[in-house]
């Protein structure tokens, strides 16, 4: 809360997905790998093929969260609110694992 008071700017509060890249040999090992991901609930995974023939299964998670708290330096939101944000950010911490 002191770093966010003395902050001068825009403030924005950030939790990013999990994401895993598996480089695989072969398309079906990125599709099997790309089924179980889907299984599991990262429904955010897919599958690339780079130029080379390089194919890369990303598995990610829908886990996301960004939310601005200051504007122009000017507080925004209660300290309640950031601290149930901080408790929601680590929710989604604890699903990732």
């Amino acid at each position: 809360m002191t770093a966010l008071e003395k902050a001068t700017g825009d403030v924005v509060l950030k939790f990013e997905p999990f994401v895993l890249h598996v480089l695989c040999q072969e398309l079906q090992d990125a599709q099997l790998l790309h089924s179980v991901a889907i299984d599991s609930g990262f429904r955010n995974s897919g599958i690339t093929v780079g130029r080379g023939g390089k194919i890369t299964m990303a598995v990610r998670s829908t886990h996301c969260l960004e939310v601005p708290l200051s504007h122009k330096g000017r507080l925004m939101v209660s300290e309640e609110y950031i601290e149930f944000l901080v408790h929601v950010a680590n929710q989604k911490m604890e699903e990732n694992i």
